[in-house]
């Protein structure tokens, strides 16, 4: 089999490239040109991927492995992300454009030129599993890694995507892959992990919006939650919800409640304010099967950002495929535009973008849906993992 190899230039990408040479698959390697690189490093810093650098340590992994290797240009793809992200800011909301990277680029893009080149599917390093279920639907599975599990990032790819996605390092933890990478000789083997948005500068992402968007950028002022001034600030856009750096002393700690970035009105508050229980969302994307009837509650594990652990939540489908999520806990900073995943045990249910915190007070009629009941009978049993 053919599979086209997305070689990112760091030290995951690498050792899923050369497991798959290893077990006889027909390699073909592939940098992505996004159009924000910078000589010597990439727009986000040297802790981004897709440097000059990333991209010549890529095409050296390539040259080690003796695998063709092509750099594929996907700018006018990627200019899509940029825009989202400056458009949701925009909007006030916090963004996480990876989400539509992954799923417009790494496996929309990448996977119409993988076809070109004879290819049956896209191999990647994120640390994610899948598995094909009796019913011939392809599940997707949180990695052997907790820490370093990145589905929540994967949460949009649809079943077309997943059956023609490979994730080599899914059984295997960060440790590993480094040692490996250094067996094999790689001099990536030691390389920092990328953290930072890679088309973001140095200065920041506000830095960022206001070169991008200067018309967006509205100053303001500050104000408590009794709407008195509490301070100024150079423009709202930007701003998240939970901030706490950038804001005016006032005493006790005040984080971002609220932003308004056409009135340039921001919202700070204490801590408290800010933990909520519920959180509404929308655009939502099952993976393995059709959206269970409006009224469904399902007992899952959630995650609302990718750093943060799995907590308990039920999870009720509305009326119009949209989800509404009652925490067993108060949560800090629940934020409109992060993503919002659901997880069955090891497997991820769903997932969707995060439209508003609070109390919904539209609600239907539920009926009572233990978890296990989405779960096919036939399909409980150990499954091969991919």
């Amino acid at each position: 089999m053919r599979i086209l190899a997305a070689i990112s230039g760091g030290v995951d990408s690498a050792v899923a490239a050369a497991r798959l040479v290893r077990a006889g698959a027909d390699v073909v390697g592939a940098h992505l040109r996004t159009g924000v690189e910078r000589a010597g490093e990439a727009a986000g810093g040297a802790r981004s991927c897709c440097g000059a650098d990333d991209a010549r340590d890529a095409r050296a992994v390539a040259a080690k492995l003796g695998i063709p290797f092509y750099v594929v240009d996907v700018q006018d793809s990627f200019a899509g992300v940029i825009d989202e992200f400056i458009t949701e800011y925009a909007a006030g909301r916090t963004p996480i454009p990876c989400v539509r990277c992954n799923t417009d680029v790494k496996f929309g893009r990448l996977r119409e030129i993988a076809a070109g080149l004879g290819a049956e599917a896209v191999a990647t390093g994120h640390y994610a599993r899948t598995e094909q279920g009796a019913d011939g639907r392809w599940r997707l599975l949180r990695s052997a890694d907790e820490r370093k599990d990145q589905t929540y990032m994967l949460f949009q790819l649809d079943q077309e995507q997943l059956a023609a996605s490979r994730f080599p390092l899914g059984e295997s933890v960060k440790d590993e892959v480094r040692e490996e990478a250094r067996a094999l000789g790689f001099d990536v083997a030691d390389k920092p992990d990328s953290q930072e948005l890679c088309f973001v500068p140095a200065t920041g992402h506000r830095s960022f919006l206001g070169e991008r968007a200067p018309d967006q950028v509205v100053p303001g002022v500050f104000v408590d939650e009794d709407g008195q001034e509490v301070g100024r600030h150079d423009g709202a856009i930007g701003f998240t919800r939970g901030q706490r750096r950038g804001l005016p002393a006032v005493g006790e700690p005040r984080y971002v409640r609220h932003v308004e970035p056409a009135t340039g009105r921001v919202t700070i508050a204490a801590r408290p304010a800010l933990l909520q229980t519920e959180v509404h969302v929308n655009a939502v994307n099952w993976i393995d099967r059709p959206a269970p009837p409006a009224g469904t509650r399902i007992a899952a594990q959630v995650r609302h950002r990718h750093a943060t652990p799995l907590r308990p939540a039920e999870v009720e489908v509305g009326a119009g495929g949209d989800l509404q999520v009652r925490y067993a806990e108060p949560v800090f900073a629940l934020t409109p535009g992060q993503a919002f995943v659901a997880y069955v045990g090891e497997r991820v249910l769903c997932g969707g973008t995060i439209d508003r915190v609070g109390e919904d007070e539209a609600r239907p009629q539920a009926q009572s849906a233990r978890s296990e009941d989405l779960e096919d009978p036939a399909e409980t049993k150990e499954a091969p993992r991919s």
